[in-house]
């Protein structure tokens, strides 16, 4: 959700309307060009600004970042595989992401999946926060590092602001889509064609930065996965390609859309991440602010790349963050809908807008936000937390996708091409690629994890109550609640102690 976000709030937004039966889908009409074009636009986000600094900063050496890039590329493709035959294959499941979990895992492990997906929008927001007012800082010094004071009081303004713009009824603002297009691939292109034109690309420094990162002593798989949570960051929305399925003029074209727009997102990635190594040392990339892609043109081209990527950073946040104020309260609000969330999340105003999901969302963010002013915490540890938090709703779509390819394989005739046996590969590598981002989350992120997935136990009960629904019947539920609670205590001990360090 994107960047990334940054990401792809409009994507998001298509998932989570399309979750209601009673919004009416859009028409087709897209042909396979504007299908790329539109997913492109949808996954890549603020994050790719940040790359080239953040895979630096986290002391890996050049071939330890491809290595990253090398496993994040096959395993983001397994899970676009995974959601794309889902839509294929489970129609009737429109509730998005979370839909799949509640299906294969029963209802309680669904509302996790909704809960996390949820906590990963409005985590988004708050990153995006940092992100914003660290590009700002630019122009104006008095943003810091942009967590400091006078940043969230800026960015609070900021996220009211939209909140009661949507609770007008206004989801986007004329011309807003527009600008957040141009505002974050002008900048990319004309980066890496000064990069290549002005002949920047330095081989040496390229090479040297291969073997040697900014952290010389750390071990090969360390640096390996202090990366995984920066890729899997800078594709976080993927799951909401397949949103945009029912505008294709052909539904076979959706498919191949998916994949070459995964593919040039990549292509995207890669080369901003390889041509900053060959503009600058890694260990001086770990030390450029955010966006460091701004320090990285600014070292290669002058002053003017700096201002024309912090520039395009600006524009392209401020307009995501009030797409991700829709997506984070749209989110709950079909939830709530779905009976999935309390029903007090399903209320919403004379103009039709969720103003309860709003308030409640932006309320958590502003908590996040203030949090930020009395800790170390950073525009990467937010996003991390945020990646963190989509995990289990990535995990539990790609452990029923590879299910139902043994339980259900008469469901595959006719509805997606290949061979049963390359769809297992897909469902089983998504499965194993997102165990193995929870384990590179690391202790501090499993831990914060635990803590915010506990007060949704609160949440679930309630809905049942409401509802007059029995919950947690199962063995597994139970299993599931005592594994977050025991999780949680033992994070709390360690924060108290000072075991853990936020």
């Amino acid at each position: 959700m994107s960047e990334s976000a940054s990401h792809h709030p409009t994507t998001a937004v298509s998932a989570a309307s399309s979750a209601s039966p009673d919004i009416p889908r859009p028409q087709g009409g897209l042909g396979i060009f504007r299908l790329v074009t539109t997913v492109i636009t949808l996954i890549v986000g603020g994050g790719v600004f940040t790359l080239a600094g953040d895979q630096a900063a986290g002391g890996a050496s050049g071939a330890a970042i491809l290595t990253a890039w090398s496993i994040s590329g096959i395993g983001v493709l397994c899970l676009v595989m995974t959601f794309f035959a889902l839509s294929r294959i489970k129609p009737e499941l429109k509730g998005g992401i979370y839909s799949y979990a509640s299906a294969g895992f029963g209802d309680f492990l669904g509302f996790n999946s909704a809960w996390g997906y949820w906590i990963s929008a409005l985590l988004c927001t708050v990153s995006f926060s940092a992100l914003l007012c660290g590009a700002l800082a630019y122009f104006f010094p008095i943003f810091g590092e942009g967590t400091n004071l006078p940043s969230v009081i800026a960015a609070s303004c900021l996220i009211w602001f939209y909140v009661f713009l949507v609770s007008r009824g206004i989801k986007e603002a004329t011309g807003v889509n527009a600008v957040i297009t141009i505002s974050k691939f002008v900048p990319i292109f004309v980066g890496i064609t000064a990069i290549i034109f002005f002949q920047k690309f330095d081989l040496g420094i390229f090479m040297a930065n291969m073997t040697t990162g900014a952290d010389p002593g750390l071990p090969f798989f360390d640096q390996v996965s202090s990366t995984m949570m920066i890729t899997i960051w800078v594709f976080v929305g993927i799951e909401g390609a397949v949103a945009i399925s029912g505008r294709a003029k052909k539904e076979r074209d959706v498919g191949k859309a998916t994949i070459i727009a995964f593919v040039c997102v990549l292509s995207i990635y890669l080369m901003v991440s390889m041509l900053s190594m060959g503009v600058m040392p890694l260990s001086e990339l770990a030390e450029l602010p955010n966006p460091a892609l701004a320090g990285v043109l600014e070292h290669a081209v002058g002053q003017w790349g700096a201002i024309l990527i912090n520039g395009g950073v600006v524009l392209s946040l401020v307009g995501a963050m009030l797409g991700y104020t829709v997506l984070s309260s749209e989110s709950p609000y079909e939830a709530a809908e779905q009976g999935v969330f309390i029903k007090a999340f399903a209320k919403t105003n004379k103009k039709g807008a969720p103003i309860v999901t709003l308030v409640v969302t932006n309320i958590v963010v502003e908590v996040f936000l203030i949090a930020m002013l009395f800790s170390d915490s950073t525009y990467q540890f937010f996003y991390a937390l945020s990646a963190g938090m989509i995990l289990l709703p990535y995990l539990l779509s790609a452990a029923y996708f590879a299910k139902i390819t043994f339980t259900e394989p008469e469901a595959f005739k006719g509805k997606v091409g290949g061979a049963l046996i390359l769809w297992r590969i897909f469902g089983i590598f998504g499965v194993v690629y997102s165990f193995f981002l929870a384990w590179a989350s690391g202790a501090v992120g499993l831990t914060l994890m635990s803590l915010l997935y506990a007060p949704g136990i609160v949440m679930y009960i309630w809905g049942k109550k409401e509802r007059n629904e029995p919950y947690l019947k199962s063995t597994v539920d139970k299993v599931v609640v005592a594994i977050i609670l025991i999780a949680a205590v033992i994070s709390l001990v360690l924060l108290l102690t000072g075991q853990v360090v936020l």
